[in-house]
């Protein structure tokens, strides 16, 4: 196959044109043109993603523990999802304060920068705090209470719910078990034939990713450039030390997390792996959204990692839902910076209360908007930092939302390739791709 009939160099070459117009839109004035005729192509993209998330995760869950013959099996690989969820967040956090301390960001940028941002970004901090206290106020155990519905409908009407819709799924699928074979394999018959539509689906959608991708690239620019392209590179400029630090800390993340994971629990290699993930972390990057991309990971990650989908129809959604690996390296380096910035020294004691702030609050924001901000408000408040720090960062979060959701996927997919082969239920790799005709 040709390699520009290949789906990752599609949503490659994609990217790079909605980059170029970007800056084009930016320095002739089109800004208004890209919004109103460019950027509905780009929400279409993710929404039809959306849709189809739900009922992807439910179909091929129901149909996975429908087949388990024995009901310790789930529970088992629950525990080793979650717990390799939190050593990678925990580890993610470590690796962050490492990078930050070396490089010292906060210390390079200069007062007057400082007092700029400050007054530019400083009303879109409003609000977070409590929303933040709200979540602090919150019962340790409310989580829990949370993944159990009290409708199905209301559940399935939001992708932030999705671990209630796993609750539901496994519900059903236990059921199922739990009548006659004949009885239940009607039910089961359903649930492959969706699943099976849905996937078709997936694969509809994978062929419009390129003009999806193209236009939410250029969004993105023009959002951050506006009409002064000058002032965009003015500040990326200035927060330039602070944004290589998170992304030399996501890199190293991969690096040394993700390829010891392989080492651990498979033989696969690094290399081999992110080659067929390809299309699933290009659109995470893109999209910013893990829950957006939970279709296409999936799909990636059972035909191409040879991932069972009884493993990854459990893991992958649960991580989409939990594992914030990259937000929480995020939010590492965004605190010790913030403190810098603002002429605080932090001690050891804080830096390790971040540790374990930021990992009980990857998991207690799980589903709640805008998690990414109130979980740096979480541990901001935590180690008395003032939070209208944030304001400091908040000109190149959309960037750095970018890289740490494709980070995040990423994990995702390591942990179920990790999990998979525990359970004996990994296959081979397999590069092949369809043709791709947009």
């Amino acid at each position: 196959m040709k390699w520009y009939k290949k789906l990752h160099w599609q949503i490659i070459i994609g990217m790079v044109l909605g980059l170029i117009w970007g800056l084009f839109s930016s320095l002739v004035g089109l800004n208004e043109f890209t919004s109103d005729y460019i950027r509905p192509f780009g929400d279409i993209f993710i929404t039809l993603l959306k849709l189809i998330a739900v009922p992807l995760v439910l179909a091929s869950l129901v149909v996975g523990v429908s087949n388990l013959n024995d009901m310790s099996q789930l529970s088992r690989m629950g525990g080793k999802t979650i717990g390799i969820y939190l050593v990678t967040t925990t580890l993610a956090i470590t690796i962050g304060l490492g990078i930050v301390n070396v490089m010292q960001p906060g210390k390079a940028l200069p007062e007057e920068t400082r007092t700029s941002l400050m007054e530019s970004y400083g009303g879109s901090v409003e609000g977070r705090d409590e929303a933040a206290q709200e979540l602090l106020d919150r019962s340790p155990l409310d989580f829990f209470v949370d993944i159990v519905p009290e409708n199905f409908f209301e559940a399935a009407s939001d992708n932030s719910n999705m671990l209630q819709v796993v609750f539901i799924a496994i519900l059903i699928g236990i059921g199922i078990v739990n009548i006659p074979v004949q009885k239940g394999q009607v039910l089961i018959n359903v649930f492959e034939s969706l699943n099976d539509v849905i996937i078709k689906i997936v694969d509809l959608i994978m062929k419009t990713a390129p003009y999806g991708v193209f236009a939410l690239m250029a969004v993105v620019i023009v959002d951050l450039a506006g009409d002064d392209l000058s002032q965009a590179l003015t500040l990326l400029s200035a927060l330039g030390w602070y944004t290589l630090a998170v992304v030399i800390g996501l890199f190293l993340h991969v690096m040394i997390v993700y390829s010891s994971l392989f080492k651990i629990f498979s033989k696969m290699k690094l290399r081999d792996f992110f080659k067929a993930i390809q299309p699933a972390v290009l659109l995470g990057f893109s999209t910013s959204s893990s829950a957006a991309t939970l279709p296409v990971t999936m799909e990636r990650v059972e035909k191409n990692l040879g991932v069972d989908e009884e493993v990854s129809s459990f893991v992958l959604p649960v991580g989409a839902t939990i594992n914030m690996d990259g937000t929480s390296l995020y939010q590492a380096v965004a605190a010790v910076f913030i403190a810098q910035a603002l002429g605080m020294d932090l001690s050891i004691a804080q830096q390790l209360t971040i540790v374990l702030t930021a990992t009980l609050a990857s998991i207690g924001a799980a589903g709640v908007p805008g998690a990414g901000i109130i979980m740096l408000v979480i541990v901001l408040q935590t180690i008395q930092v003032p939070i209208e720090g944030i304001a400091l960062i908040l000109g190149v979060d959309r960037i750095l939302d970018m890289v740490r959701t494709a980070v995040n996927v990423t994990g995702d997919a390591a942990v179920s390739v990790a999990v998979a082969h525990t359970e004996g239920k990994l296959g081979s790799l397999h590069f092949d791709e369809e043709e791709i005709k947009p």
